[in-house]
């Protein structure tokens, strides 16, 4: 019998974001870690399904300038008032969103037995008891790391297994190709699809169109509620098409493809994520790539995730260079980016929150920067732009503009300030 079942009303699990956080910028910079997409889940679709089957109560750890969109956009979240009881289940904002993590936290809720699962020389999860002093009640980061690193580190044993985090964006990628075969087969089970053809998968209001051809001799293909394929497509799985997805007409998604809800996608995707709201319509290639929210990429842009050399790629995180050991590892982009027509995005690129990149991109690029460098031109770009831009596309999607949106553009631009200092290009302002 699971644990929580003795005291539903006590326990709680905590989504907490750690002090490694940042190094997965840039595309954490406006969102939760829990809130990152991965091989098409999320930690807090997990943490929720968790909570639902045994009771407990959710809450969110984050960083200060996210707490207002965590209370407006996670509902299922509890006020730390009202969770603020023993045991906890603590889970690290950075775990891959996996069936293999999502087992092995039911696993140690199961086991009722105190301690922490490491990630490396993380903490991964750790189950708390009447042992150790009560989870604080503030959100603030800070003082939940000084708790963790008083009070839970010393005083709880280190049990067997390990957890998978994410460290570096890349990461995703790496993970992405790992687990979307479980993680899509978890979703089968749900019972929400109906299969249509050998390893095609369609729930409520999917509709693909004529002459469409499939592949699902390498995994399935799920087309989640009211997403739709144009006509003379070519889907390879395993791939996943979120809710309201739309793929256009002569378009190819193969070969470990997520796609979050209300994405607009043509041209060739191969193994990438692309969160909600964001587009790529037209003609181009993207591989082995994350893109956040809110992104536009212009018609024939391009990506390349394979070096001339076929060596593995190093990433470049804000001035520290990281060795991937992945031979394929295309580009990095953080919310509300934006490319123009035929840009070319060289191998293993980052490009910063609000950005937008003009030409050939041949180095990582800042956040809130004109980057032009083919022209000779890399230059800031004011937060007041963003917001503009963000409203007016906000309109086109029918989704309001809040308060707590525009303040997000003013907190990023604070936040990656250092970036551009750092950039190495003239900035004219």
């Amino acid at each position: 019998m699971l644990l929580i079942l003795a005291g539903a009303s006590l326990m709680q699990i905590i989504l907490f974001e750690d002090e490694h956080v940042s190094r997965l910028y840039p595309i954490t910079v406006g969102r939760p870690a829990y809130n990152v997409s991965c091989a098409s889940y999320r930690l807090i679709d997990w943490a929720t399904e968790l909570a639902a089957e045994s009771g407990a109560t959710l809450r969110g750890v984050v960083r200060p300038h996210l707490a207002t969109l965590q209370q407006v956009d996670f509902p299922q979240f509890s006020s730390p008032s009202v969770a603020n009881g023993l045991p906890a289940l603590l889970v690290n904002a950075r775990l891959v969103p996996s069936v293999a993590n999502f087992q092995a936290l039911r696993e140690l809720i199961a086991a009722g037995r105190p301690g922490i699962v490491c990630s490396g020389p993380a903490l991964g999860a750790a189950l708390v008891d009447a042992s150790v002093p009560k989870p604080p009640t503030s959100a603030d980061v800070v003082r939940f790391a000084e708790y963790l690193h008083q009070s839970v580190w010393p005083k709880l044993p280190r049990l067997e297994g390990s957890l998978a985090t994410l460290d570096y964006p890349h990461d995703l990628i790496r993970h992405n190709l790992q687990v979307i075969d479980s993680n899509l087969a978890h979703r089968i089970r749900s019972g929400r699809f109906q299969q249509t053809a050998d390893g095609v998968f369609l729930a409520e209001g999917a509709i693909l169109g004529q002459h469409v051809v499939t592949d699902t001799s390498r995994g399935p293909v799920l087309l989640d509620e009211g997403a739709t394929v144009g006509p003379h497509c070519f889907l390879r799985g395993p791939a996943y098409l979120g809710p309201k997805c739309r793929v256009t007409e002569q378009s190819a998604i193969k070969d470990g493809v997520s796609l979050g809800h209300t994405t607009k996608i043509g041209g060739e995707v191969e193994a990438s994520i692309v969160e909600p709201y964001s587009n790529k319509q037209h003609y181009g290639f993207l591989g082995h790539s994350y893109l956040g929210s809110w992104i536009n990429l212009g018609a024939g842009t391009c990506n390349s995730d394979l070096k001339n050399t076929y060596g593995t790629v190093k990433m470049e995180y804000r001035s520290e260079s990281i060795a991937t050991g992945m031979q394929f590892v295309g580009c990095m982009m953080g919310d509300y980016a934006k490319s123009a027509i035929n840009t070319g995005i060289f191998t293993g690129k980052t490009i910063g929150v609000c950005s937008m990149v003009y030409g050939f991109v041949t180095t990582s690029v800042p956040s809130f920067v004109n980057y032009a460098r083919l022209f000779g031109q890399v230059t800031e770009l004011p937060p007041e732009v963003m917001i503009a831009t963000q409203q007016r596309m906000f309109a086109r999607r029918n989704v309001t503009q809040r308060p707590c949106d525009a303040q997000l553009i003013h907190d990023m631009y604070e936040l990656t300030r250092h970036e551009r200092q750092l950039a190495g290009e003239p900035l004219s302002l």
